[in-house]
Parts: C-alpha cells; structure tokens; sequence
C-alpha cells in the first residue's frame, strides 16, 4: 500500500468454495471492495485515504454524528451484502490497519477465533429485543398480584388497605420489578436461539427516545426457527403487563463475530 492508504475492514469470510464477485460494491470512500486473503480466510476491505481515516482524522470524524450516520450505513451495505451470500464476520466500525500485510497477520493470529465464529453464525442470523417499561402499569399489575395472592382479607376496609399497601409496596420495587422481568425474558429467549448476548443500556440522550428501557438483548437464531423466535416474542409481550418487547431485525451478527481485539 502506498503510505497515504490505509486498510479498512468490513468483513471475514470463509476462503472455501471461492470468493463471491464483490465488484459491484463501494466502500466508505468510495472504494472499490477488494479481498485480502490468507489460506481459508477472506478478509473483505477497502483502501481508504489516511487523512481521512487515520487515527487522529476519525477522532474528528466519529464525533460528527452526519458523517458518523453515512459512514455507518455505507458499512453496514457492504457487510449486508456479504452476509445474505454466505457466513460472514462483521468488523465494527472504524477498524483500519496500516497496509495488507497487518490484515494477514490478523487473519493468522486469531484464525481458531475467526473459524469458531463463522461455524457459530453459519445458517443463523442476529435479532435484537428491547424491553422498555412501563412504569405505572407495571407497578398496577405487580400490587393487583400481590393483594391477590396475599388472600385472606375480609370485609370491603380490610380489602382496601391490602390493596394499598399492595400498591406501596410495588412502587418502591418497580426496579427490582422490572429487572426480574427483564432478566427472565431474556433466559427465555436464550432457550429459543443459538445464543443470546445482553447489551448496554441505550442512553435516552443517544436514541432520543424517553422509553424506560430494562433490556437490550441480541439473540443469534437458526433460519429455520425464525417464526418460532418471532412468535415467543410477541408471546412474552403480552404474558407481562407493563412490559413492552421491541424485535428488529434481521441484522449481520455484529454481535457475535468475536473480534474484539483492537486493530494493530
């Protein structure tokens, strides 16, 4: 590579069988798509102009949330594409090297890695679930529990202060609450795919949403149980009052690649 050019990474894909035609696409730059390959691994990148896309550049760049945006989906293009025509590795945003000969040794170095993940997410694809909560329904339904199976109460008074202690009582653990719901829906959803990750919170101020988020979980399901995925979704959004469940999808398996390491 030239000393202006850096080497931008998309994707990983398995070298067996040939690399599919990748000539129709364009990268963050406007680049044409190349392969680097090294024995039965394929990374899928792009030479991009340092100035724009070296370290101290992007710090600039990742800040402005319009360039951040472009950026992103012009990314996210290239890895789409990848993944419908095969198993593919999705490298996050922003991951450059130095030239080729980095990309190999990154091939080589995290080879048993990179083979574990493709065998992973081969026949599956990835679903993000957010469970938002709703306040004041879910403390509602958490007293109208509690004063039932608490049982017991005679006449229309003794009935009443068990009821609002009931309620009380569910207002000062509605965290609590929510966070056992969360934490069972997500056990169950894990039961339902090949594997389930739990994700940070989204930060209101980012998404730009004012929801009470309790769950941010992404699941890897196999292709052939999608509709039984989708269905224990919308299953659990109605067997918990004051709990909503928010699927999307489907996307690369980002969340599964397990490439964390820092580019060299």
């Amino acid at each position: 590579m030239t000393a202006d050019l850096g080497v931008w990474l998309y994707a990983v894909t398995s070298s067996r069988g040939g690399v599919a035609e990748l000539s129709e696409l364009t990268g963050v730059a406007g680049e044409p798509v190349r392969t680097v390959v090294s024995d039965d691994l394929t990374a899928v990148v792009g030479s991009v102009p340092l100035e724009v896309f070296g370290e101290q550049p992007l710090r600039g760049h990742l800040e402005d949330l319009d360039w951040l945006e472009r950026t992103a989906r012009t990314h996210d293009a290239v890895v789409s594409t990848l993944v419908r025509r095969g198993p593919a590795l999705p490298l996050r945003l922003a991951t450059v090297f130095s030239d080729d000969d980095r990309v190999r040794e990154l091939l080589d170095d995290r080879r048993a890695d990179f083979d574990a993940a493709l065998a992973l997410v081969s026949g599956r694809t990835e679903w993000g679930v957010k469970v938002y909560g709703d306040r004041a329904a879910l403390t509602t339904a958490v007293a109208e529990a509690r004063a039932a199976n608490a049982g017991g109460a005679t006449g229309a008074g003794t009935a009443y202060l068990a009821r609002r202690r009931a309620q009380l009582s569910a207002r000062e653990t509605v965290e609590r609450d929510a966070a056992e719901r969360a934490e069972e829906i997500h056990t169950r959803l894990v039961h339902h795919a090949a594997a389930g990750r739990l994700q940070p919170l989204t930060d209101p101020a980012l998404s730009g949403r004012r929801d009470w988020i309790v769950l941010n979980g992404t699941y890897l399901v196999d292709d052939d149980r999608t509709d039984d995925f989708t269905a224990t979704v919308t299953m659990l959004g109605a067997e918990f009052p004051g709990i909503r469940l928010e699927l999307t999808g489907p996307w690369p398996p980002y969340s599964f690649a397990g490439v964390e390491r820092e580019p060299a």
